[in-house]
């Protein structure tokens, strides 16, 4: 199979982003020309394309199968298997994103929630007890307001986003006149 030059880039590029989302390069590369290929691709062809091993390929797949990014299909008269993205790009993102919440933030909670139960019994600890709650207060707030986004439509999402300069100066201009009450 081949791919142009400026798809090769793309793949390539995405594979290097891939390991900062909590995957490896070859798979990164896998999934991206899964996402760029209009039709369903053979493990062979994945091989191929990227010149890694089939074993690599086939370790590649189960990872992206686990993150279920990809499903495997069939053509009609032929017994090979055939691969394809998942979804929409939003739908990536969103799996991406619950994935990571799940192998990352979740466990980080849950330790936090732990380590706050106990009662601190010196300064020090009282200090490192109240920034462990600032983090877990954090971490709450932003996996709460993911969780929200996440059930918005991609139109509602794109609305939002357009608005997003808006807030800013809008909270800028609802401080300023809050901060002038105050030192009147």
């Amino acid at each position: 199979m081949e791919i142009s030059e400026k798809n090769q880039s793309f793949v390539y590029h995405f594979g290097e982003m891939g390991s900062k989302w909590g995957f490896n390069r070859t798979v990164g590369q896998m999934y991206a020309l899964l996402v760029i290929t209009d039709k369903p691709i053979t493990a062979n062809d994945l091989a191929g394309t990227l010149n890694i091993s089939r074993g690599n390929v086939s370790m590649g797949i189960k990872e992206l199968q686990s993150w279920k990014l990809v499903q495997v299909t069939h053509v009609p008269g032929d017994r090979k298997e055939y691969y394809n993205a998942i979804g929409s790009v939003m739908d990536m993102a969103n799996i991406v994103f619950e994935e990571r919440r799940k192998r990352e933030v979740d466990p980080t909670l849950s330790l936090l929630r732990n380590l706050l139960l106990d009662t601190p019994e010196t300064d020090s600890e009282i200090y490192a007890q109240q920034r462990m709650k600032d983090i877990h207060d954090l971490l709450e707030m932003i996996t709460n307001w993911a969780s929200e986004l996440q059930k918005l439509t991609p139109e509602q999402l794109n609305t939002l986003m357009k608005l997003g300069t808006g807030v800013t100066k809008l909270l800028s201009v609802k401080q300023a006149l809050f901060s002038k009450k105050e030192t009147e």
